[in-house]
């Protein structure tokens, strides 16, 4: 019985390690309600997408993420988002707000850990 234990919980242990991984991310910082049009047109629409347009109430209310250069969304969690709009606000960039982001990655969300505006 123990062993059998035991194999059940190595199986789940395993099974979560696949579900959550450590990774860094690098893209573009786009709002979620944006992020719509670079998943269509792709890494152009992304690089154009502009920190005033980011920083618009309902795009800051849509939330952040991250755009990357294959062409998948990832969606920020809440210490994210707030990390996001906080490098917005201190950037002068105007557009091409390359980001890089470390946290974990669970299907289509990072927990964001730290992120930085390149």
């Amino acid at each position: 019985m123990k062993l059998h234990l035991g194999l059940i919980r190595l199986l789940l242990l395993t099974s979560l390690a696949g579900a959550l991984s450590a990774a860094e991310v690098e893209g573009v910082l786009m709002d979620k309600m944006c992020s719509m049009k670079a998943v269509k047109d792709g890494q152009k629409a992304a690089t154009m997408h502009t920190r005033q347009c980011a920083m618009m109430p309902d795009c800051e209310k849509s939330g952040y993420g991250v755009f990357t250069a294959d062409n998948k969304y990832l969606v920020f969690d809440a210490a994210g988002n707030e990390q996001s709009a906080a490098a917005l606000k201190s950037s002068k960039k105007k557009d091409n707000l390359k980001v890089k982001v470390s946290g974990e990655v669970t299907g289509d969300t990072i927990k964001v850990a730290s992120l930085t505006l390149q």
